[in-house]
């Protein structure tokens, strides 16, 4: 057995004005942006480059070589492809890559990308488990075997064909090479990164709309809520609404993605025994998607009537609240009004300026005493019951 070549990378949504941006701060380690010139010098610094190059496939894309020597492509629609000659075991070689990409060169884009609309904190916060593809030449079934129980991996599938055969297991993908050109397991690897990460970003997106419609419905179905958690619970919502806003457009955008890719794939003749594998994953993509735009516009129907809805609970606690600090005080200005046009003019006591301070402390008590009651009130939420559909 051969080790030929070790693979990892990621996708997110990018346009080749990004590329140009990306081309930009590699060859000059600048930015036309509002950006710190000595960080952006640093990124640069740091990736220790030795070329890069802009290049024209079916896509653009830029080409970096460096001293570790990791080769880097990182096409115009967003696709990053790492990849390694391997020089020492598949283990170390692995950890290169994942520690090339995660030290050095995603630092240096996180930061020339931002400005501009942020990434939702729900998401900001996941690592990406990236696939790991190990092209290897003429291997046997124990081989492949050992390489699974290396990475204590179990086998989902497998897949042989004339030219070559594929073992998955959950994060690994062994590509065993019979005759198939290495140029074309390299097209193939790219389209099984982009299908894997197109993929998980979908259910990542699924994962959080359950996440906040569980948050809403928790409350909501329990029929009652406290006056003193309306604020801050309707200010949850709210930042759930901008949440989905922003994750809104990212998922409008990915349909052109999966048809520029589809459309390359099927015009590529080359990738022609490849695809068994890849044909209907494109079409399945964008049926996937077309599910999590509808959930989506669900969700933000679903977050935008729990705002209405807590908002109209907050008005009537806060309604209630001045309707009967206005009738202590009506009381409090009627007794004072009662007592000048009975009495004679006032004169400055001891005795007086106590019962001043007296009916102040005891309109302070009765206002913070009203405000408690109307915090720890029990509000009904009143709203129509939807039967839970599986999601």
């Amino acid at each position: 057995m051969k080790l030929e070549k070790i693979c990892v990378g990621g996708w997110f949504q990018r346009t080749h004005l990004h590329l140009r941006e990306i081309y930009h701060f590699l060859k000059e380690g600048d930015s036309p942006l509002d950006l710190d010139k000595r960080k952006l010098k640093s990124f640069q610094k740091n990736l220790k480059l030795k070329t890069a190059e802009m290049k024209v496939e079916d896509l653009e894309y830029v080409e970096l070589n460096n001293d570790y020597n990791v080769k880097v492509k990182i096409y115009e629609d967003g696709l990053i492809v790492l990849s390694k000659k391997p020089e020492s075991t598949i283990k170390n070689e692995i950890q290169k890559l994942t520690s090339y990409y995660e030290t050095r060169l995603s630092p240096g884009l996180s930061y020339i990308f931002s400005l501009g609309a942020p990434i939702p904190k729900e998401l900001a916060g996941i690592k990406t488990i990236y696939p790991y593809f190990v092209v290897i030449n003429n291997a046997n079934k124990i081989d492949i075997n050992k390489l699974l129980k290396d990475f204590q991996q179990k086998k989902y599938f497998e897949i042989k064909e004339k030219t070559f055969e594929i073992y998955r297991g959950n994060k690994l993908y062994i590509i065993n090479n019979i005759e198939e050109k290495i140029s074309n397991i390299e097209k193939f690897i790219q389209e099984q990164i982009f299908i894997r990460e197109f993929r998980g970003q979908m259910h990542r997106y699924l994962n959080l709309h359950r996440i906040i419609w569980e948050r809403i419905a928790e409350v909501k179905e329990s029929g009652k809520i406290k006056g003193k958690n309306v604020g801050p619970f309707k200010d949850k919502i709210e930042s759930y609404s901008k949440t989905i806003n922003l994750i809104e457009a990212r998922i409008n955008q990915m349909g052109v993605y999966v048809h520029t890719r589809e459309v390359i794939v099927k015009n590529d003749k080359e990738l022609s025994r490849f695809m068994n594998i890849l044909k209907l994953k494109y079409e399945t993509l964008s049926n996937t998607l077309e599910y999590i735009k509808e959930i989506w516009k669900m969700t933000k129907n679903y977050v935008n009537s729990a705002i209405n809805l807590f908002s109209a609970i907050r008005a009537e606690s806060t309604q209630s609240s001045v309707q009967n600090l206005a009738v202590i005080t009506a009381m409090g200005v009627g007794a004072t009004l009662i007592g000048l046009f009975t009495k004679k003019a006032p004169e400055f006591t001891w005795f007086g300026a106590t019962y001043f301070f007296a009916l102040a402390f005891i309109g302070y008590a009765t206002n913070k005493l009203i405000k408690i009651i109307y915090q720890n009130r029990m509000y009904k939420i009143k709203e129509t019951k939807i039967v839970k559909d599986i999601k």
